[in-house]
């Protein structure tokens, strides 16, 4: 058994787990941490428990973060903001088509991470030299996909509240038109489409609730008696529980499942 917290590096960012050793960590705690990259500055996001894992396959937790830690986050940060401002002035510069919008240090300071987004792969071995002449720095450029590009930036949504993806998702599930279609929304993709331009994320939070109702109605097409008169189904409203049936002298009439006799719902997959 081994003391295991879960620290995280920004806010809606991933929580992996650190080896706390005997230091005892409460939620909401700063602390120094070692990682593959050099020392990291995160905040405990999941209190100390015991868990059945090799310590050897986990980081430890250095130490609570002290005032000179913050004063050295704080120190960061200013760096950061100037390498990212250098940064963009040598891509207008180079003339290179990439859109810079993140830089981030390693607490230790021995490397900047520039991340950006483009459209194809991009030449930048003049940059990173004009970059490390400038700080005498290890540097990466890191490319990644627009939902990560809305994710570090932040922002509001057509809900009006908060990015998901920037206040509380980890990572991003796969977002397909089908489940928009399942979910009986416009498929204009102005209107289902996120700020990045891509599908909403929110489409995923809902899939499985509109797939689990789904399976109790009969299906579009499917003809039903409804007062001993034939229809066909022709709407369905999920969240209702109910089906618009047309029946044979062409009117339509909106039935919930609960008025349906049993021999109509049948086998949903038929």
């Amino acid at each position: 058994m081994v003391n295991v917290a879960g620290v995280k590096f920004k806010t809606a960012g991933k929580i992996y787990d650190f080896n706390s050793n005997a230091l005892v960590v409460n939620l909401g705690d700063r602390v120094i941490v070692e990682t593959e990259q050099g020392l990291g500055f995160g905040i405990v996001a999941v209190p100390t428990r015991e868990k059945d894992k090799d310590e050897n396959t986990l980081k430890d937790i250095v130490r609570k973060a002290t005032p000179e830690d913050f004063s050295q986050r704080t120190e960061l940060e200013v760096l950061e903001r100037r390498a990212h401002e250098y940064c963009i002035q040598c891509i207008k510069d180079l003339d290179l088509f990439m859109n810079l919008f993140s830089v981030e240090s390693t607490f230790d300071r021995n490397k900047l991470t520039f991340f950006y987004t483009a459209d194809g792969r991009i030449d930048f071995r003049e940059l990173i030299k004009l970059l490390v002449k400038e700080f005498s720095i290890r540097i990466e450029m890191r490319q990644v996909g627009i939902r990560n590009l809305s994710k570090h930036v932040g922002g509001v949504g057509k809900c009006g509240r908060e990015l998901c993806c920037s206040s509380f998702m980890h990572t991003f599930d796969p977002v397909s038109i089908k489940m928009a279609k399942e979910q009986g929304l416009s498929l204009n993709p102005t209107k289902i489409s996120g700020v990045c331009g891509r599908l909403m994320c929110c489409l995923t939070f809902e899939d499985e609730t509109y797939r689990h109702l789904k399976k109790k109605m009969p299906k579009l097409g499917k003809t039903i008696m409804v007062e001993d008169i034939k229809g066909k189904v022709v709407r369905q409203n999920v969240l209702r529980q109910s089906v618009t049936v047309r029946l044979d002298d062409r009117t339509e009439k909106e039935i919930c499942l609960s008025q349906l006799k049993k021999e109509n719902t049948g086998n949903p997959s038929q």
